[in-house]
């Protein structure tokens, strides 16, 4: 079953899904939504990812924007023009907005309320947008974290001196990236400059391109859907985390 709480950050309240397995939990999982943002769609999934034995936190990384209701599409997604409106009407602005120094605030708090409801190992995976912030926050808590997947990631490697494929040197966690295919937000030129960021910092890893899998191929509310790779990242995340939580 998944909750919704409320996390107060020196910035205002952001909304949360909480999620908590059955039995003692194995560790924490620390969840990064895509840029539509907390809905149904993020509840199934962070339910399912309890249910392997996690507790699960999902922030409203947004909340400066407004709230999960506020924020919630109001067209069907599944419909590529309303999923093209729906980015139109705002949902990119509030991504650039989301920069490095309002992640240098929320990531902390996020990662301290996680710890309030378990003990023990923690680990992080995002989708589209929210795969940088997995790797922003495994830079953060080195010590802490140890897996960090990110699923149909853009901007994971850039020009800029700030970039999130920077942040990997020094952690201790185990990656896992599923890459869109063709994505012009994460190309394959990008995809080997992530694996030069990963062999240079001596961490286990996966960095690959799922076939054919548009962006957002994980999102069964959008018109991006794709099982093939909706089934393969979750049977790989699944082994991810029991083979470092264990």
């Amino acid at each position: 079953m998944v909750e919704q709480i409320e996390i107060e950050t020196p910035d205002g309240t952001a909304e949360a899904y909480l999620a908590r397995p059955e039995s003692t939990p194995k560790g924490g999982v620390l969840v990064y939504m895509d840029a539509i943002g907390l809905r149904p769609r993020l509840a199934e999934m962070v339910e399912r990812v309890a249910s392997w034995g996690y507790v699960v936190l999902a922030p409203n990384t947004f909340y400066r924007d407004g709230s999960v209701a506020e924020l919630a599409p109001t067209g069907d997604l599944r419909d590529p023009a309303a999923r093209d409106a729906f980015f139109a009407g705002g949902a990119m602005n509030r991504v650039r907005g989301l920069t490095v120094d309002r992640l240098a605030i929320d990531i902390p708090v996020y990662v301290e309320t996680l710890q309030t409801y378990v003990t023990g190992p923690l680990a992080t995976h995002g989708y589209c947008m929210g795969a940088r912030l997995a790797v922003r926050t495994a830079g953060r808590f080195p010590d802490e974290f140890v897996a960090v997947g990110g699923f149909h990631g853009g901007g994971l490697v850039t020009a800029d001196a700030a970039s999130p494929h920077t942040c990997i040197a020094g952690t201790r966690a185990e990656y896992y990236f599923g890459h869109a295919d063709h994505d012009r937000s994460m190309t394959p030129e990008n995809v080997e400059d992530l694996s030069r960021a990963l062999d240079d910092a001596g961490v286990i890893y996966t960095n690959l391109i799922y076939p054919d899998a548009p962006h957002g191929y994980t999102m069964a509310d959008t018109s991006s859907y794709q099982e093939a790779g909706t089934h393969r990242h979750f049977t790989d995340l699944e082994a991810l985390y029991a083979r470092t939580m264990a």
